[in-house]
């Protein structure tokens, strides 16, 4: 397995990361599977494993990882996120300070470590100012508790803002991202990923298998649909006719290179000279087999072009549910300005 330098931080982690989102309840329940999936990943050269407190419910990914690392600590980049709702409290989640410094404590006993490699904001939090946060993890990275720190599906414009704010301030600088990148959802090539180079970022991209539906199992008209757990929370990505139409067009490509289509998905992200590893998510040990088969496989400029004019560069093909939305785009009340006799109607109401 081909190693990359993760950014400017002087690690240097493995071209596949381990993504174990699926470890749990909501993927693979069996606990002591999951942990074989790790020493497998390790046994098959990758050394970066990603997780979050959210992943399984009840931080139950980082409890599995945490079992899966006793005696192997040493010989993993372990990666963690903070943000998502971690109970029924308005304050169990975020990007503050109070909630840093509880979270972090928390992942740190799930895990069984007294340290973690790289620990990463979830998602952005409009509400919460970047020094804020970023103090915060300054001071975990003081005391030892984290070695480096990143951000997740941060946009290009608030990558810039929190290198500016870090240097006006004498904060820790945030050293990786984490964005969602396939052949089916390119548009992180216009602006994040050349962000990123010039900042010195490591990039670690998720769902390079654009949630399964490059993995060539889920086909147009085939008798095999998604499962419905994806379907329950992605549905407009795993039933979207122009993504199932891209995958039927990239389906020749990968046959006449002579490679399966997750093996060609997988190799098109790592190829980008701004990503540094490329996170897979498998749920079963066979699939992990499977996807470890292509690690080292690498495009020719012929293969290159042809999926550049299936899906062009710097495109989505259509969106992602659960990728992050911009409060501006997600709240219709940011991006409407109410007429005067309407907000004295709405004032009276109330």
């Amino acid at each position: 397995m081909q190693t990359r330098p993760l950014g400017r931080t002087g690690i240097q982690v493995s071209a596949y990361a381990l993504g174990t989102m699926m470890f749990g309840p909501h993927g693979n329940p069996d606990a002591d599977e999951c942990v074989r999936i790790v020493h497998r990943a390790l046994d098959g050269g990758i050394n970066v494993i990603d997780t979050a407190d959210v992943y399984g419910g009840d931080g139950e990914s980082e409890k599995i990882v945490g079992k899966a690392l006793r005696g192997r600590r040493d010989d993993v980049v372990l990666a963690t996120k903070f943000n998502g709702p971690m109970g029924p409290g308005p304050n169990e989640c975020g990007n503050s300070r109070r909630w840093i410094v509880t979270a972090v404590e928390a992942s740190l006993r799930r895990l069984g470590v007294d340290h973690i490699d790289l620990y990463q904001a979830h998602h952005p939090e409009p509400g919460t100012d970047i020094e804020e946060t970023l103090g915060a993890l300054s001071d975990l990275l003081r005391a030892g508790k984290v070695r480096a720190i990143g951000h997740s599906n941060l946009p290009a414009s608030e990558i810039v803002e929190a290198q500016w704010v870090a240097e006006r301030r004498g904060l820790a600088r945030f050293r990786s991202e984490q964005p969602h990148y396939s052949i089916l959802n390119r548009g992180i090539e216009r602006e994040i990923l050349p962000v990123c180079e010039r900042y010195g970022l490591g990039v670690m991209v998720w769902s390079p298998l654009a949630m399964g539906l490059l993995a060539g199992r889920l086909r147009k008209g085939g008798a095999e649909t998604a499962s419905a757990g994806r379907l329950h929370w992605a549905r407009r990505h795993m039933t979207d006719e122009r993504k199932l139409d891209a995958v039927e067009a990239l389906v020749p490509v990968a046959e006449q290179a002579g490679l399966s289509l997750p093996h060609l998905a997988l190799a098109f992200v790592t190829a980008h000279p701004a990503v540094t590893s490329a996170i897979i998510g498998p749920r079963t040990p066979e699939q992990l087999d499977d996807l470890l088969a292509g690690a080292g496989t690498l495009l020719d400029g012929d293969v290159l072009d042809r999926i550049d004019e299936i899906v062009p560069p710097g495109t989505d093909v259509g969106p992602v549910d659960v990728a992050y939305v911009p409060p501006a785009l997600a709240q219709s009340e940011l991006r409407r300005r109410v007429p005067c006799a309407a907000r004295s109607v709405s004032r009276i109401g109330q």
